[in-house]
C-alpha cells in the first residue's frame, strides 16, 4: 500500500496563529483562559487546551466572567458588539481573529458606512459568518447560490466566507453582475483555502481511497470531504485515527490511498494517522512523515524564497512559502520609509521574493527581509559602478563633519566635503535629503564592513565644461546679455554669463567717476551688461555696462546751454578749482577765481564734498569734455 499525503494539509496560517496565541497567553497570564467559543473546529484541540486550562465558553455564559478574566476571540472573529461588552465588563481580550477575517470585516465596515448593501457568500450559521455580519449591523445577505438575491439595490458589495467553495462564490457573483448597476466585489477566499482544496482534488483523482481528517463541525473540512467524494467514491471523513474502519486500512483493493486535513487539523493527529497506517501495513513510517521536516530543513539563512501574501496589515505581512511554515516579513524589511503604510506598497495575493533571515522566531514564523534582497542587489549595482566608471543617483540623509553620508537602496555612501562641489560649501545641511549623482571613487571591502566613498567633482567639472563650451558658442562681441555678479575686486567684477566668467571691468561700469565697483554692486545682483569682446580662442570676456547708456557728452551743448544756472554737486578738489558733478560721467569745474568774490587760499575753505552749490555756466567745450562753472556770478544776484 502506498501512502499520499497532500503537500498542504493541516493547519492554516490564522488557526495555528490563534493556537499559537492560546498558548502564549497562557504562559503570560498563568491563570485559567477563556476563548468565546471552541478556539477552532478540532475536539482533539479543544480537548487538548483544556489540559492546559483554556477552556471554551460561550456568549451566554460572559455574564459570570469578572473583571480582569483573560478571554481569547477566536479566529472566526466576532461582531463589534461582543468587542464592546466584554471590554464593557472591564474583560482582558486577546483577539487572535484571523488576518484574513479581519481584512474582510474592516471591508464589510467601509462599504457599509459608503450606502452598499454587503452580500456574504457562505454558510449563515458558520461563526466567521455571524462574525462579519455584525460589522454592517447584521444587514448583510447571506448567499450560497444566488437564488437568495431576489432583491437588491444598486450598489453591493460583495465579500465570501473565507472556507467557501470557488464555484459558490462564481455562481454568487454572475447573478450580481446581472443584476445590479455598481459591484464592488472581493474575492475574500482564503488562499490557504484554495490550495487545499485544489491539491485535494487532483489528489482525489489518482488514488483508490482518500482520507479527509478534520473536524465533523469544521466548514473547510467538510468542503475538502465533497470535493473527494466527488472524484473518488471510497472516501472517509474522520476526526483521528481511531475512527478509520480496519477494513479500510487493510483492504485488498486499495492499493493507493490519499490523505489531506482540513485547516484546524494539527500536525501531530496527521502523524498519528500516518504512523498508525504504516504500522498496520508494515510500511517504513520515516518515509511517509520525512514531509513534516523536509521544507523546514531546506530553508537555510541567505536564502532567496518566493511566496504569496496571503495576510497584510499597515506593519506586517504574512506569506505562503509552500512550506510547514509561512513566512513573516515586517514594514522595516520591506522599506526604510516611516511614513508609508504597507497596505500602500503591497497587496494580498502578490507574489514577493524575499531573503530568509531567520528560519523560525517565537511564534514558528520564518522571517523575512526584502531590503536585505535590494542591499545585496544595490552592493553589486555600486561596485558595477566602481568599475565601470559610470555614475549613480544617491540621497543624501545627513549632514556630518567631514562630508555628507548620502544613501543608495538602503547601502551607506560617503562624500567627502572636498567633493561635493567645485568649490567650498559652508553650509552641508542644505543638501540634506536632495539627490545627488556621484562617481564612486572608492570601494573596499573590510572586516567591519564595505567603505564606499563618492565625488561629484569629476561629473561637476563635465558639466562645467559642456556649459562653458554651449555659451561660448553663443556669445558674440556687440550683444546684450544678462548676468550676474560672482565676486568684486578693486578693479572690477566678474560676471557669470551661464557659465562663463567675463570681466566688468570698473572704467566700463558707469559714465560717471566710481572709486571701486562694490560702491554701486554687489555680489547675486542680476545685471544686463554689453559684450566687449568675445574671444573665443583665449576664453576671454570683456563686459560693459557704459555702452548699454548714451555717453552723456553726446548732446551736451544741448543738455548745458551756456550762461544757464545750474545745480551740481562737488566731487573733488584740485589746487586749481573745484569739480562738480551735473550727471553721472559730466563734471564742470569752478576754477578757484571764480569760486567767491573774496580771496581764498585753496577751494576747501569755503566748499565741501558732497556740497549742492549753484553756478553759472560760462563754458561748453564738447570736444575736450570740459565745462566751465562760475559760483561768483550766481552770488552777485
Amino acid at each position: 500500500m502506498e501512502i499520499i499525503l497532500a503537500n498542504k494539509a493541516g493547519f492554516c496560517f490564522g488557526v495555528k496563529r490563534a493556537v499559537d496565541e492560546a498558548i502564549n497567553v497562557k504562559e503570560k497570564y498563568d491563570k485559567k483562559i477563556y476563548t468565546l467559543g471552541p478556539l477552532i473546529h478540532n475536539k482533539d484541540v479543544v480537548n487538548h487546551l483544556k489540559k492546559n486550562d483554556v477552556y471554551p465558553i460561550d456568549l451566554e455564559d460572559v455574564s459570570e466572567l469578572r473583571s480582569g478574566d483573560v478571554v481569547i476571540i477566536r479566529s472566526h472573529g466576532v461582531t463589534p458588539q461582543i468587542l464592546k461588552t466584554l471590554s464593557d465588563k472591564g474583560i482582558t481580550i486577546v483577539n487572535a481573529t484571523c488576518p484574513y477575517v479581519s481584512n474582510i470585516q474592516q471591508k464589510v465596515k467601509e462599504y457599509f458606512n459608503k450606502g452598499y448593501s454587503i452580500v456574504i457568500v457562505g454558510d449563515k450559521s458558520h461563526p466567521e459568518v455571524i462574525g462579519i455580519n455584525g460589522w454592517c449591523d447584521n444587514k448583510a445577505i447571506i448567499a450560497k447560490s444566488g437564488a437568495e438575491l431576489e432583491i437588491l439595490s444598486k450598489k453591493v458589495c460583495v465579500v465570501s466566507q473565507t472556507t467557501e467553495k470557488q464555484a459558490n462564490w462564481e455562481s454568487v457573483l454572475n447573478y450580481i453582475v446581472k443584476n445590479c448597476k455598481e459591484i464592488v466585489a472581493f474575492n475574500t477566499i482564503c488562499n490557504a483555502t484554495e490550495v487545499r482544496q485544489r491539491e485535494a482534488e487532483e489528489l482525489s483523482k489518482n488514488v483508490d481511497a482518500m482520507i479527509v481528517l478534520g473536524g465533523f463541525n469544521s466548514s473547510n473540512t467538510t468542503k475538502l470531504y465533497d470535493i473527494c467524494r466527488q472524484n473518488c467514491a471510497n472516501t472517509i471523513h474522520v476526526e483521528n485515527f481511531s475512527q478509520i474502519p480496519d477494513n479500510f486500512i487493510k483492504h485488498k483493493n486499495i492499493k493507493k490511498i490519499g490523505i489531506t486535513a482540513g485547516a484546524s487539523t494539527p500536525d501531530w493527529i496527521i502523524e498519528e494517522v500516518i504512523t498508525n497506517m504504516n504500522n498496520e501495513n508494515n510500511l517504513d513510517v520515516n518515509e511517509q512523515l520525512e514531509y513534516m521536516k523536509e521544507n523546514e530543513v531546506a530553508i537555510s539563512v541567505g536564502q532567496i524564497v518566493k511566496g504569496t501574501i496571503i495576510s497584510l496589515n499597515e506593519k506586517e505581512a504574512y506569506v505562503d512559502l509552500g512550506t510547514k511554515s509561512e513566512g513573516y516579513i515586517s514594514k522595516e524589511e520591506i522599506t526604510t520609509d516611516e511614513n508609508i503604510k504597507l497596505t500602500e506598497l503591497l497587496n494580498i495575493g502578490d507574489e514577493i521574493e524575499a531573503k530568509v533571515i531567520r528560519r523560525k522566531n517565537e511564534d514558528g514564523y520564518i522571517v523575512l527581509s526584502r531590503v536585505e534582497i535590494e542591499r545585496e542587489n544595490a552592493y553589486k549595482e555600486i561596485k558595477a559602478a566602481y568599475d565601470n566608471k559610470t555614475a549613480l543617483i544617491v540621497t543624501v540623509s545627513e549632514a556630518v563633519t567631514g562630508g555628507l553620508v548620502a544613501r543608495y537602496k538602503g547601502v551607506r555612501v560617503f562624500v567627502p566635503a572636498s567633493h561635493v562641489e567645485l568649490f567650498h560649501v559652508e553650509d552641508l545641511n542644505q543638501y540634506v535629503k536632495k539627490e545627488l549623482e556621484v562617481n564612486i571613487i572608492e570601494y573596499k571591502e573590510e572586516r567591519k564592513g564595505t567603505k564606499i566613498v563618492a565625488s561629484r567633482r569629476e561629473i561637476l567639472k563635465n558639466e562645467k565644461i559642456a556649459k562653458e563650451e554651449e555659451t561660448w558658442a553663443s556669445l558674440q562681441s556687440g550683444e546684450k546679455v544678462t548676468g550676474e555678479v560672482k565676486r568684486l575686486t578693486d578693479f572690477g567684477a566678474f560676471i557669470d554669463i551661464n557659465g562663463v566668467d567675463g570681466l566688468l571691468h570698473v572704467s566700463e561700469i558707469s559714465w560717471g567717476r566710481i572709486n571701486k565697483p562694490s560702491d554701486v554692486l554687489k555680489i547675486g545682483d542680476k545685471i544686463e551688461v554689453y559684450i566687449l569682446e568675445a574671444d573665443k580662442e583665449n576664453k576671454k570676456l570683456s563686459l560693459s555696462i557704459k555702452k548699454l547708456i548714451e555717453n552723456p557728452w553726446t548732446n551736451v551743448e544741448e543738455k548745458y546751454p551756456a550762461g544757464n544756472i545750474v545745480l551740481g554737486k562737488v566731487v573733488r578738489f584740485a589746487s586749481f578749482g573745484a569739480f562738480v558733478e551735473l550727471e553721472p560721467g559730466v563734471d564742470g569745474l569752478v576754477h578757484i577765481s571764480q569760486i567767491s568774490n573774496k580771496r581764498i587760499n585753496k577751494p576747501e575753505d569755503v566748499l565741501k564734498v558732497g556740497e549742492l552749490i549753484k553756478a553759472k555756466i560760462i563754458e561748453v567745450d564738447k570736444d575736450a569734455k570740459k565745462i566751465g562753472l562760475s559760483i561768483k556770478e550766481v552770488e552777485d544776484f
